[in-house]
């Protein structure tokens, strides 16, 4: 189901409660939402639709993936840019890593731990900073 993308600051700027198997529904949500924003979003995190648990959704070019409870293990590169946010309104500047490492649980819920790098490593480090109740 599609929902409504929050706008509200304060509610962004809460830390995220880990995910269980029983949040699966929000996470098929959130990856509805994605797909309906897709000409100006490529992932999206739990609380952009109001509910504070830590799961995303990235667009990796050719599919659309959902990750519970990801973790950022490595990080290497730093470099600095500009972001966006549908939660936001226009760009803001901040720091993030060519290459990550992270660790999370798939829809099977299933622990993955998989190296990224560059647009889709950036998408993620946005995505994992909303799940942490940071804003860019």
């Amino acid at each position: 189901m599609v929902r409504e993308v929050v706008h509200d600051v304060l509610f962004l700027g809460q830390k995220s409660e880990p995910a269980m198997q029983a949040d699966k529904q929000v996470a098929i949500d959130l990856l509805d939402t994605l797909k309906a924003h897709e000409e100006g979003c490529v992932g999206m995190a739990a609380n952009m639709i109001g509910v504070k648990k830590r799961i995303i959704a990235v667009n990796m070019g050719f599919m659309n993936v959902a990750m519970f409870n990801p973790r950022i293990v490595k990080k290497s590169g730093s470099y600095q840019t500009e972001e966006g946010c549908l939660s936001l309104i226009g760009v803001r500047p901040c720091t993030r890593y060519q290459e990550i490492e992270l660790e999370y649980q798939d829809m099977n819920w299933k622990k993955q731990r998989q190296k990224y790098n560059g647009w889709i490593a950036q998408i993620i480090q946005h995505e994992v900073d909303h799940c942490n109740g940071i804003i860019i």
